[in-house]
């Protein structure tokens, strides 16, 4: 049976801001990617989280980003490469030792916002992102664009990558994501998304926003956490790929994911 993942970035309320509703997604997303601090979350919401996935058995990544509480990790940004290093190693060595507190680990590293799509086509950055998972812990998988060159760059290096699609994000037509900034980026639609995600996986391809087909090589599936409708694009999603033949499983440690 053809398998896919579905992860979703948790872990983002911080003290009486509440963002996006965990306990939900929890039950439906077989990965989570939690925040770090940096540009979402506070320790005891992300322990909090942490505890919930582990007794659901979902998987566990560090969800890094800039150092930008206020513009939620997607402002653009050019720190050295020092300060990236120890920004990158910092946010992953938090979230293991609160892990390993809520009887859970990390597996993989997925970058945020605007750390992960500058480190998709950046070079310099991408590097740095390398050199500090590597610096940490070898073994953590990594999580990136489909596509992209950071997916050579990182397996180059000796880690171990997984490519990921978006459920709720517009594509152009080479394949990248439509910007934020430009109508019609995020999708809404519950039973369009789910349809255009299970062609995905069957048939390798996705509708762009200019209404062509573009191919996408994807082992994971993404659905933001912080959407209002999050919680139904997920339901739906995965019901739409399980009524495929699809099975929803973590991709951490399956064989293949390299």
């Amino acid at each position: 049976m053809p398998v896919i993942d579905i992860n979703s970035d948790l872990g983002e309320s911080f003290g009486a801001w509440t963002m996006g509703d965990d306990a939900a997604m929890l039950d439906i997303v077989s990965s989570a990617n939690v925040a770090c601090g940096f540009h979402a979350g506070d320790p005891a919401g992300i322990l909090r989280t942490l505890k919930a996935a582990g007794r659901r058995g979902v998987a566990i990544g560090a969800h890094v980003g800039y150092r930008d509480l206020a513009g939620f990790g997607r402002r653009n940004m050019d720190p050295s490469s020092e300060e990236l290093v120890g920004d990158v190693i910092y946010q992953i060595g938090a979230l293991k030792g609160l892990a390993a507190a809520a009887g859970t680990t990390v597996t993989y590293v997925k970058p945020h916002g605007a750390l992960y799509n500058t480190i998709a086509r950046d070079e310099r950055q991408a590097s740095d992102v390398i050199t500090a998972i590597r610096s940490v812990d070898s073994g953590l998988v990594l999580m990136a664009l489909a596509g992209s060159p950071l997916i050579a760059q990182a397996r180059a290096a000796g880690l171990t990558v997984v490519a990921e699609a978006f459920a709720d994000r517009a594509y152009t037509a080479d394949g990248q994501l439509v910007s934020r900034r430009e109508k019609g980026a995020v999708l809404h639609d519950p039973q369009q998304i789910a349809r255009r995600i299970v062609r995905m996986v069957k048939d390798g391809v996705i509708r762009s926003i200019d209404g062509g087909d573009v191919a996408i090589d994807a082992q994971s599936v993404c659905v933001h956490g912080d959407s209002p409708d999050a919680v139904a694009i997920a339901r739906h999603l995965r019901a739409g790929l399980e009524e495929a033949g699809l099975s929803v499983q973590p991709f951490s440690g399956k064989a293949g994911a390299r």
